[in-house]
This record gives C-alpha cells, structure tokens and sequence, in this order.
C-alpha cells in the first residue's frame, strides 16, 4: 500500500504544531467572534460559513471577491522551512461526516482574486513570514495582498482565543457600528478600550494583531 504524506501533516512537521504529534487545539470562542460580528451586518449583506460551511471549498469560491471585509477565525501557520507549506486550516470534516482536504495551501492565496477592503486572519502568528532573498518576506499576509486585498489585520505570536473574540468585536463594532472608523482606527480604539479594563490589560491579550497595508 502507498502511503503519501499529506500536505497539512508536512507543513505541521517542521513548526511547533507537531512536538507530541500532529494535533490542534480547539477554539471555542471563533463562534462568539462570528456571531458578534455578523451581528453588526445585515442578512442580505453578509455571509457567514461556520462548522463544516467554514471549509477550503468555501474559501476558495469567486463569491468571496464581492465582499469588502473577508474574516478568517481559525487556525494558520507558518513553516520556515517550506513557506509554500504555510497555510490556513479550515474544516477537515464534511457535513456527512467524511474526512476532506481542509488545508488552504499558500500558493491558493496567492491565486486567489479577492479585492477586499480588508482580510481578518483572527488565529496564533498569522503576520509571520520567512525573508527570502530577491522575494522579500513571504507569508500569509502577501498572499493576500497578492490575491488583491488592501490591508490584512494579522497576528503576532500565538494569541489568546477569548481575548481574541473580544478584540474582533470591539475592532468591527468600531468599525462597522456608530463611529464608522477606519480599520486603523477601529484596530487602535479596540485596543486602548482593552489596556483600560484591568482583565485584559496585560498587551499579551491585544497587542499582538497589527494592520498591513494601507493604512486609511
């Protein structure tokens, strides 16, 4: 029997994501970020892909080109040693409960055509990249841009998930509600209203998403 190595269990190898094993932590608090923001959008104007919908085929339809703000709650990782290897984990699972290929491959991004306003990637070090020489930095964050997004709102290292839920709600309730901020904007008055409430004060739980792109 051949047996051949799956693309997800590669990329995992050569990170931290496989010390004891290929495994992934869960993330409960994703579906408290979604319904938050999604709560700010009407019906007709959103999209939104949960559970078995939040899937590689879903990333990958041209649907997505028409929205201004792309959302990603999940994990993502980078490995160093292969770039290409880097990706998105979406879900691995089909509603009729049968394995699928949930791995968005960084060479998929880079062939996406999504025009956005702004892409979220809500998950642990999705800002990190490797310098390639004559390439410049390469990661999630340029796949984006490449494919057509704007800015791209990344992490910096591995992020806490209720701290995170938080932050998005905050960041898209100042950007989508009243104040009608500017996603850099949003991004700074989400994270100064965190450093003032003493449970999310230290900057390990807000500091570590930063905005790339342009800037307004």
């Amino acid at each position: 029997m051949l047996i051949i190595e799956s693309d997800l269990t590669r990329a995992a190898r050569d990170t931290d994501v496989d010390k004891d094993g290929f495994s992934l932590s869960r993330i409960p608090f994703t579906r408290r970020e979604a319904d938050a923001i999604t709560s700010l959008v009407a019906a007709s104007e959103r999209k939104e892909a949960v559970d078995f919908e939040a899937s590689r085929a879903t990333a990958l339809t041209p649907e997505l080109s028409k929205y201004r703000y792309v959302h990603f709650a999940t994990h993502g990782f980078l490995n160093t040693a292969h770039p290409e290897l880097s990706g998105i984990i979406l879900s691995m699972i089909s509603e009729d409960g049968k394995e699928q290929d949930g791995f968005l491959r960084a060479h998929e991004i880079f062939n996406l055509k999504l025009p956005a306003e702004l892409v979220v990637l809500s998950g642990c070090r999705t800002g990190l990249g490797k310098e390639i020489r004559g390439e410049g930095l390469v990661g999630l964050t340029r796949g984006f841009m490449y494919a057509g997004a704007a800015r791209v709102l990344v992490s910096l290292w591995d992020v806490n998930d209720e701290a995170t839920a938080e932050l998005m709600s905050r960041f898209y309730k100042a950007m989508l509600g009243k104040e009608k901020l500017s996603p850099a904007a949003a991004l700074k008055a989400a994270q100064t209203s965190m450093w003032k409430e003493s449970r999310w004060q230290s900057p390990y739980y807000w500091a570590g998403f930063v905005l790339q792109g342009e800037p307004k």
